[in-house]
């Protein structure tokens, strides 16, 4: 290891050692806060339930005596994943602010802002009412309704085409490095580590993504950031948005509906036809000028996409072994290919899924 590695593996390490030592999944540490500051009343007893799922922060729910409950999250320094990752948990700043901007974009579609408190890497919101669904969960049951995909589609056209309404997005969300953190290095650059016939194709692909600023992007926009509550989606997780490519989130989230038809071979037609409703409703209800920029550049992010949740830092959990190296060579064979439009990449996807399981 050289001495520069040395010294940015010190760092970090020093990173996660100072951080507050509060731990809010600790309730006799999490209940005694909540009352020095005056956040609930001295003689509440709210009931903790810790949530998982993420791996990036420490996630509860509070039960409030009230039936108001919230969801309190901690962002964490090191993540919560079997190779080193590492991100300045300061970032949950950039999630309030994203919470607070999305309230106005797609209001009825995040939860409310409740409180911070940088200090700690705090941040509270109400917690949507039971009953809800994951819809990664529902996803998984096989259970596919194209309405829900373009909901899903037509919600990320409002985030992505927002900058028109409100030209201070740019500047707001102008600092991209926990993208960079978070999404470029893990997805794309330790995965041009690992697959090194897929360097070139990866490496170009996050030049571009660095140098377009085009629009709003939430950064994390995936099924299993999503509730469904009385029929309407809830988008949850602000972490790593910022102003940049709005094809990264087409990419990132093709590729859970991509690789669950991948992974769910009964259902497989029904998942490629969830792709073409969410990409539909996404491109029909863009704004003219990101819609023609917006398309190739959506086939890069999600061949990108689909190698990295293969081969990056943060695999798909559900994929075994031998789904992970189908993918991956299915994914190596269309990279060279002239895929300009998301119809093609579905079918050709889809066609490639047929011919290695015949």
């Amino acid at each position: 290891m050289c001495w520069a590695s040395r010294l940015l593996t010190s760092a970090r390490r020093d990173m996660t050692s100072q951080l507050d030592t509060l731990n809010i999944e600790e309730p006799d540490q999490l209940l005694p806060y909540l009352r020095a500051r005056g956040l609930i009343a001295s003689d509440e007893a709210p009931a903790f339930h810790t949530l998982s799922g993420g791996v990036s922060n420490r996630t509860v729910r509070v039960g409030r005596q009230n039936g108001a409950d919230w969801v309190i999250k901690q962002a964490l320094a090191k993540l919560r994943v079997q190779v080193d990752w590492f991100s300045d948990p300061t970032r949950i700043r950039r999630e309030t602010a994203g919470l607070r901007w999305l309230g106005r974009i797609i209001p009825g579609h995040v939860p409310e802002f409740i409180f911070e408190d940088a200090k700690s890497n705090i941040l509270a919101m109400t917690a949507i009412p039971q009953p809800h669904e994951n819809w990664k969960a529902v996803l998984l049951k096989g259970q596919t309704e194209g309405r829900l995909a373009q909901s899903f589609g037509g919600l990320l056209a409002k985030i992505h085409s927002a900058a028109a309404d409100y030209p201070q997005l740019a500047d707001e969300f102008a600092e991209r490095r926990f993208f960079e953190e978070l999404r470029l290095e893990p997805y794309y650059g330790y995965t041009a580590t690992q697959v090194p016939e897929a360097a070139p194709f990866l490496t170009e692909l996050i030049e571009a993504t660095r140098a377009r600023r085009l629009a709003l992007v939430h950064g994390d926009y995936s099924p299993k950031n999503v509730l469904i509550h009385q029929d309407r989606l809830i988008i949850l997780d602000y972490e790593v948005i910022h102003f940049g490519d709005p094809a990264f989130d087409i990419g990132f989230s093709l590729t859970h509906f991509l690789s669950k038809a991948h992974h769910l071979p009964a259902r497989r037609e029904s998942f490629l036809d969830l792709a073409r409703h969410y990409w539909r409703a996404y491109h029909n209800n863009l704004t003219a000028p990101l819609r023609e920029s917006t398309r190739a550049f959506a086939v890069k992010h999600s061949l990108a996409c689909m190698l990295a949740r293969v081969a990056g830092r943060s695999p798909l959990e559900y994929l075994d072994a031998s789904e992970r190296q189908r993918q991956k060579r299915i994914v190596l064979e269309l990279m060279p290919q002239d895929l300009c439009e998301v119809p093609s990449l579905i079918d050709a996807f889809g066609a490639e899924l047929k011919r290695v399981n015949e």
